[in-house]
């Protein structure tokens, strides 16, 4: 680990250098961020080329944010133990070539296997690219500026992945979703040669690969459980018994793990802070919901109105515009609510949007009765996750800082993974074919959600609430640009 004042002070041409990082680590910030949600209009392709139905594709969706979200913690150790530089190397390149073998699948469960690969690329190199900004931008206004670029990139690939998917997709096929990203992967990978500084000898120090391994295990196997439930397939329900019972003991054998662990991916001491882990269980529970409704809007546009990706990514255009606006509007509305009436009014739109989406399906609507529900999702979006965030993160201090901000980007990408799995999953089941699947869905979510607002209500008030005058950014800069990682997921 170089110290932050090193690079910057022997190099004379060293804040141009910084700006060059940043444009770098930019764009593999972007890359990854439209990686969450390009997928999301490209399904009905990938599903009509692969012979794939909805609850199939959940795990092209699922597999990306499993892994993501499961060694995200460890990928932030790695860095720490092998140095940054080396770290962001290796994960970027694991990433490029999983966007390469995404591109060229020839089969549908090859495809899944790269996006769990882009999901451990992901989570590998981003911990170290965010390491790499704040060490080269000494704290204060630069360090800000950097980070309000990093959080801004993150925001903007986002909701520009919806767009890009149809326009993609129409033009050139699924395929290019992947593959366009890998020249722009070797790009990165040229630039952090050339700009990054070598990492200085690192200390060596124990690594959980037992807890990260079983954190992400226990996920994949609850999903293979509900997957295989949903099938119902004659013979084979030993298997989704098989899997959701390797679920809950890889879950406690986790915990497990991280009790006797010397350096644990979550000390137990985690738990004391009751208003953070209730900050987090919500934040999973809204997550949840949010990435389903992306799921169930791309299938409603395309599957059921059948709207070319083009169109149906034109129709998605007010979600990503929304989602920008509730980026600016949210802070002046966090400082004067406080966070927890905010994170309770986002749980609020969001139940309304499912709702919405629900009756939609019910009655048939056509393209534009499902902008409502968008605009709801973006209201829940900004107010709830951002709120969270702060409640994730309140009362933090240099030692807890990173595992609390690691912690509530985990539970955020893990929950919509989970979310998407179970709602979608179930609601999509064949075993539940008479059932409308959106309805189903938009129900299991709003359960869901009406579970998130009784913990929330636990949470003090006061908690998280930001000063008066006071940017809420300043709660904590490494977490500004996290909140819009794993939920569109």
């Amino acid at each position: 680990m170089f110290p932050e004042s090193s690079a910057p002070r022997r190099d004379p041409s060293s804040r141009a250098r910084a700006w060059l990082v940043l444009c770098c680590m930019a764009t593999l910030q972007f890359l990854v961020a439209v990686d969450v949600t390009v997928v999301n209009i490209a399904l009905p392709s990938v599903g009509a080329d692969f012979g794939a139905d909805g609850r199939q594709l959940t795990w092209v969706v699922v597999g990306y944010t499993i892994t993501g979200g499961g060694l995200l913690m460890l990928g932030g150790r790695l860095g720490d133990v092998l140095g940054r530089r080396r770290v962001l190397l290796l994960g970027t390149g694991v990433f490029g070539a999983a966007s390469l073998l995404a591109g060229l699948a020839p089969t549908f469960p090859l495809l899944v296997l790269a996006r769990l690969l882009q999901g451990a690329g992901e989570a590998v190199a981003l911990p170290a690219a965010m390491a790499v900004i704040v060490l080269m931008f000494p704290e204060g206004p630069r360090r800000s500026r950097a980070l309000s670029v990093w959080a801004a990139v993150a925001s903007c690939g986002l909701v520009l992945g919806f767009v890009l998917s149809g326009v993609i997709t129409e033009m050139f096929g699924w395929r290019w979703i992947f593959l366009i990203s890998v020249p722009f992967v070797l790009l990165v990978l040229v630039a952090v040669t050339v700009l990054v500084p070598a990492d200085p000898p690192v200390e060596r120090a124990p690594l959980d690969l037992p807890g990260s391994l079983l954190l992400t295990a226990a996920p994949l196997l609850f999903a293979l459980g509900v997957v295989e439930a949903g099938e119902g397939r004659d013979g084979l329900v030993w298997l989704a018994a098989l899997a959701l019972a390797g679920a809950v003991a890889a879950a406690v054998l986790f915990a497990a793990a991280e009790r006797r662990s010397a350096a644990p991916l979550l000390p137990l001491a985690f738990f004391r802070a009751r208003s953070r882990v209730l900050a987090n269980l919500a934040t999973a529970l809204l997550s949840a919901a949010l990435s389903t409704s992306f799921l169930l809007f791309t299938l409603y546009l395309q599957d059921r109105l059948g709207l070319s990706p083009l169109r149906a990514g034109l129709t998605m255009l007010p979600l990503a515009v929304a989602l920008i606006a509730a980026s600016t509007l949210v802070p002046r509305v966090l400082e004067r609510w406080g966070a927890r009436a905010c994170v309770l009014a986002g749980l609020g739109c969001t139940a309304l949007a499912m709702a919405a989406i629900a009756l939609v399906a019910r009655l048939g609507g056509g393209a534009l009765t499902v902008v409502p529900a968008m605009l709801l999702i973006a209201a829940g979006m900004g107010l709830g996750i951002v709120g969270l965030q702060y409640l994730a993160v309140s009362g933090v201090t240099e030692d807890d800082a990173g595992i609390a901000s690691g912690v509530q980007r985990a539970a955020d990408q893990l929950g919509g993974s989970m979310g998407v799995t179970l709602y979608v999953g179930v609601g999509f089941a064949p075993a539940l074919s008479g059932a409308n699947p959106y309805q189903l869905s938009g129900l299991l979510a709003v359960l869901g959600l009406a579970a998130a607002a009784a913990v929330a209500l636990r949470i003090p008030a006061s908690t998280g609430s930001p000063v008066p005058g006071e940017s809420p950014g300043t709660v904590t800069g490494e977490t500004a640009s996290e909140a819009t990682g794993g939920t569109a997921g």
